[in-house]
Order: C-alpha cells, then structure tokens, then sequence
C-alpha cells in the first residue's frame, strides 16, 4: 500500500469535490487555482494509483483522455454517463457479469475482467434536448 502524503490526500480531496469525472490537466488546473503547488506528474500518479485501489473510478473518454472521479461505489461496478452534462449514475449489471463469463468460457478464457460504460443522454437533458 503507497503511504498517505500531503499531495495524494489533495488529489483525493480535490477529486472528491471534482462532482465528476475530470482529466488530470483539469484536476491540476483546480488544484493550481486553488494555490497548490502539485505538480502534474504527481497528480497522475496519484489518480492511477488512488483507481488501482479502487477509491476512483477511471474511464476513457471518446476521444481517448482517461478521467477519474471519486468512487463512491465498492466492488466492480459499471457507470450510465451523459453525454452531455456529465452526470454518472453507479449501477450494477448482473446480467453483463454473466455474459462476460459465459462467452469467456465459451472460447476457453478464465479469469476474465471488463469495463462496461454506457454513455447516453440523462433525464434532465433529454427534456431540454427537445
């Protein structure tokens, strides 16, 4: 487990407070004007590790730049995220885990891992997209 320091706990805060997800640039942006003396590389290592012990959450975006947010979920989950605001909505999906592992073993796989975004509009944008 890597040691709790000063700035791994202000990325953790900051990414806590982000409300969703957000690319490093924009973390160390936030941080920097809010008189952080981070340094960008430091705020890409610690979001990469803050996702590896499951404490964020990471995705890529459509044109490839990975964003982080502050999991609120334990355990693997999947995320319904709005194209156009931004609002993610934990969800689990029984039927994907299934699936997965079903044509996993169909083709001779074990211990097989996913990621299952699934991107859309939110209520709130659909009705002001109409």
């Amino acid at each position: 487990m890597k040691r709790n320091t000063w700035q791994r706990e202000a990325v953790r805060e900051a990414l806590d407070t982000s409300g969703g997800f957000i690319s490093a640039q924009g973390l160390h942006s936030a941080l920097h004007a809010g008189g952080s003396p981070i340094g960008l590389a430091t705020v890409y290592r610690a979001l990469s590790d803050l996702a590896d012990q499951g404490e964020a959450d990471s995705l890529q975006s459509p044109d490839g730049e990975s964003l982080y947010r502050a999991c609120t979920t334990t355990g693997h989950h999947h995320h319904l995220i709005c194209r156009n605001c931004g609002l993610t909505v934990e969800i689990g999906a029984d039927e994907v885990e299934a699936w997965a592992k079903r044509v996993a073993g169909e083709h001779g796989f074990t211990e097989a891992a996913h990621v299952v975004d699934v991107f859309g509009l939110c209520a709130t944008c659909s009705a002001t997209a109409r």
